[in-house]
């Protein structure tokens, strides 16, 4: 009776667990699909003449198209850079190996406020007044490489570098090996590193908010902000459904490719 009893309140916990996580989501949703004229819950009617409106503005459609842009680079930057990081620390035993590992850790430590800041001062001491996408493929690169380097090194602390001495007596060269034993084994790790970096990259607000010229394309964050300054009509809330549907698209792509399982077991 005791285990039934505790069973039942667990579940409830979950229950409630899981309707805070996605009340947020649904509302948004909702609030998209208001037919009123102003953003609000709940909604007056539904309609789909916000999503219109989106797609007839081309100041969102710019701001979509910039922000997916600059996440795809930033993401294969940071996967890049984040992988090599973590596949030379695995294996290497030099005095500046720790040292590496916390630079390349430290921007998680760091408000991303700060961060913003402190690139804005270095641009502007190099004369580089003018950052625009440059600057903020550097600034979100920064910020999301330790995500990659992280997930991917916790992959490769529990592989098995047997797999590859054994390819390498069998005559495979570093890279055969490296593509045909290794990076096999870590895909699963470095995905989930990059979905990380491109989920972050796009949702950025405070580098991005520093970084972004003026009078230019802003990624979708910063247009949203300064949509709400001064409209507040449903078309926010599609900005914010498009992000959901975004994310869930990547999950399920992750799950068509990889499988999600592979995002934790590291291959």
């Amino acid at each position: 009776m005791i285990i039934r009893s505790e069973r039942l309140w667990l579940r409830l916990a979950v229950v409630l667990l899981y309707g805070f996580l996605l009340a947020p989501i649904a509302i948004v949703v909702l609030a998209a699909l208001n037919s009123g004229a102003y953003l609000r819950f709940p909604p007056e009617g539904f309609s789909l003449r916000w999503f219109a409106a989106f797609a007839r503005s081309r100041s969102f459609t710019q701001s979509l198209a910039f922000s997916l842009e600059l996440a795809t680079i930033v993401t294969l930057i940071a996967t890049g850079l984040g992988t090599m990081a973590s596949l030379w620390l695995s294996r290497s035993t030099g005095a500046g190996r720790d040292l590496l590992r916390v630079l390349v850790v430290s921007p998680l430590a760091v408000p991303g406020i700060l961060t913003g800041i402190a690139l804005l001062i270095f641009f502007y001491a190099l004369g580089w007044t003018k950052t625009g996408l440059g600057g903020l493929v550097i600034g979100h690169t920064l910020l999301t490489l330790p995500y990659v380097f992280l997930i991917t090194s916790a992959v490769l602390a529990r592989f098995d570098q047997t797999l590859e001495e054994a390819a390498r007596n069998l005559g495979a060269s570093p890279a055969r090996t490296f593509w045909r034993v290794t990076l096999p084994l870590i895909k699963g790790g470095i995905i989930s590193g990059a979905i990380f970096a491109f989920v972050t990259s796009y949702d950025e607000f405070n580098i991005s908010l520093l970084l972004s010229g003026v009078g230019t394309v802003v990624p979708l964050p910063i247009q949203l902000f300064d949509y709400l300054r001064f409209s507040f009509d449903p078309t926010a809330a599609v900005a914010g459904t498009i992000s959901i549907a975004m994310a869930l698209a990547v999950v399920l792509l992750t799950q068509r490719l990889v499988g999600l399982e592979s995002l934790y077991l590291g291959g």
